[in-house]
């Protein structure tokens, strides 16, 4: 995965908050919640957990943010030497793309945050992993998610790994534009409209990922390594995977994202097709 060097970046796409900065609202629904954010749903489900005490907690307080991307991120080659700047460089072309794609196209700020995040959807901690929130339309990141993801979850990680989440995340975004989200209900279960709207999020992501170098930022076509990443960290938040690490055994019944071989199924699907027209997952078998 290497940025065009003499790609130029948007950093005003990328806000960094640190510690508890950030919109705040009351209610809504964060959509995507990466791996600990699906343990959470599990918990909720099968032991009667409110989510709020797991994914949420006490306001936090206000700070300054942590430091100003604009100065640092100017160029491909930034991105290539830092873990902030390469989410510039990420979320630039795949609003880039979505923005060719969607008529009316409105951008969706990024917001990295550190340990909890005041959102359009209420108050979330670093626990809910990366999420979207359709309230504020803003996606939100911990960065520390990433090291969660190979340690608790035993994803080999990598640049595009970071990526592909970050691009399941603008798949929200692009549902939310085109109306899905509000078609989707969110109770659980293999078939669920939740599964299918995850697996979506992971076929865009795909579908971006084939157009990638497109859209300007990249100096070449992503490598078979590269996509392998991806499909690592599909796999590891599957919601059998989870489960059988959370409880010993699964139960489709409370499936929120999808199995781990959906989920890579879907972005392959994406990947191989580069068309969004082809991440219908609403329709027959998933």
């Amino acid at each position: 995965m290497d940025f065009d060097d003499r790609a130029r970046l948007d950093p005003s796409q990328v806000e960094d908050v640190g510690g508890g900065r950030g919109r705040f609202g009351r209610g809504g629904i964060v959509v995507g919640g990466g791996a600990a954010g699906v343990i959470a749903l599990i918990l909720a489900l099968i032991f009667g957990v409110n989510p709020g005490d797991i994914t949420g907690g006490e306001e936090p307080a206000g700070l300054p943010p942590t430091s100003d991307l604009s100065a640092r991120c100017r160029t491909g080659a930034d991105a290539d030497q830092s873990d902030k700047c390469r989410v510039v460089g990420v979320v630039n072309s795949i609003q880039k793309y979505w923005g060719e794609q969607i008529d009316g196209y409105t951008g969706a700020k990024t917001t990295l945050f550190s340990g909890g995040v005041r959102t359009g959807c209420g108050v979330a901690d670093s626990s809910i992993g990366p999420f979207y929130c359709p309230r504020d339309k803003h996606v939100y990141l911990d960065l520390s998610f990433f090291d969660e993801l190979r340690t608790r979850f035993g994803a080999g990680g990598g640049p595009f790994a970071q990526a592909y989440v970050i691009a399941h995340e603008y798949g929200h975004h692009a549902q939310d534009l085109l109306g899905t989200m509000d078609r989707v209900g969110q109770a659980p279960g293999a078939e669920s409209g939740s599964v299918r709207l995850e697996l979506q999020a992971d076929c865009y992501a795909g579908v971006w990922a084939k157009n990638a170098v497109d859209t300007g930022f990249y100096a070449e076509p992503f490598s078979a390594a590269d996509i392998r990443e991806a499909l690592d960290a599909a796999a590891a938040v599957g919601d059998d995977r989870i489960q059988e690490q959370v409880r010993g055994r699964v139960d489709p019944d409370a499936f929120t994202h999808g199995t781990s071989a959906q989920r890579t199924k879907w972005f392959t699907n994406g990947y191989s097709s580069g068309d969004p027209a082809r991440c219908d997952t609403f329709s027959g078998s998933i």
